[in-house]
């Protein structure tokens, strides 16, 4: 199956679930369902990567990729491997010791379907093995690109990026962040995955620098304002359409976009960051509406 690369936001849904059946078929495909004793351990792998979710960073992936004519083999690996870090993350981010949260994706958590040690351990396996994916000779014939896609992506989700956003995010519970503060967090928290899956088309299709550049700005604008939304939905959604616990960010005392700006001006900064991800596509024309979709799609969404 391939992906259109061409779409409005009428047909953006329909992209999006072929989206996520190839992310389904590849992480079937590559997670081992394991014997004996470890199986557990599989178990909870393939249940907290398989059966849900937008897959919108595979989205980013596929999309990005097709502007440069990359194999498709290559870029359902690297589909597949962003999935299993940000899965990876949610595992960790739902356990007692952080967010605490029963219900994912309108289903049990991992620590609540299986037990915590073994939650942990699935969120550590499906971390290490995304980097196996990624350096796998069938991810890329060049070693060289194989090489800066792992890097790049141990950049995205280490202490330069997600894990250390989490961290800083920890850290500020109660505390009277600015909007400068709370923008740094955000970019290393959200926006470093969200940039990795933009830019990672760039790298296997080895793109001109300059639009390579035009996708590491799309992703930094997109990036924000995919939280900015969410700070919203935890602040005005339902736990029925989010199918997670809403209110989290308040009852914590956190500082948001929406508790430094105000719902209004947060969904006006949103807008406007959306508007400046399309603009960055100028230069790929049509090739590129799948892209300028997801940025409209992301300031609209209710989930």
């Amino acid at each position: 199956m391939a992906l259109h690369t061409t779409v409005d936001i009428p047909g953006l849904q329909r992209a999006m679930a072929e989206c996520a059946e190839i992310v389904e078929e590849e992480l079937d495909r590559l997670l081992p369902h394991g014997e004996g004793r470890e199986r557990r351990l599989y178990d909870a792998m393939r249940y907290s990567s398989m059966g849900g979710g937008k897959r919108l960073r595979p989205f980013l992936v596929l999309s990005g990729a097709s502007l440069f004519n990359v194999a498709e083999r290559s870029k359902r690996r690297v589909a597949a491997a962003i999935e299993m870090v940000h899965c990876y993350s949610l595992v960790h981010d739902d356990l007692p010791a952080m967010d605490d949260d029963d219900l994912r994706r309108g289903q049990p958590t991992c620590h609540k379907k299986f037990d915590e040690a073994t939650a942990i351990l699935a969120g550590d396996g499906l971390l290490t093995f995304a980097f196996e994916v990624l350096a796998g000779d069938d991810t890329h014939s060049d070693p060289a690109v194989r090489c800066q896609l792992v890097k790049a992506l141990a950049v995205a989700a280490g202490p330069k990026g997600m894990v250390g956003g989490q961290m800083i995010d920890l850290a500020a519970e109660g505390e009277a962040l600015d909007i400068g503060e709370i923008t740094r967090l955000q970019r290393l928290k959200t926006g470093a995955l969200i940039s990795f899956s933009c830019e990672a088309g760039a790298v296997l299709g080895k793109a001109s620098p300059a639009a390579h550049h035009a996708l590491a700005g799309y992703a930094q604008d997109l990036g924000l304002a995919f939280q900015i939304v969410d700070d919203l939905l935890d602040h005005e959604g339902s736990e029925a359409e989010t199918g997670k616990k809403v209110g989290k960010d308040a009852a914590l005392g956190k500082a948001t976009f929406v508790s430094i700006l105000g719902a209004d001006r947060a969904r006006a900064q949103a807008d406007m960051l959306a508007a400046q991800a399309i603009k960055h596509l100028d230069m790929f024309d049509e090739k590129a509406d799948a892209l300028r979709a997801v940025a409209r799609f992301v300031v609209q969404r209710r989930s």
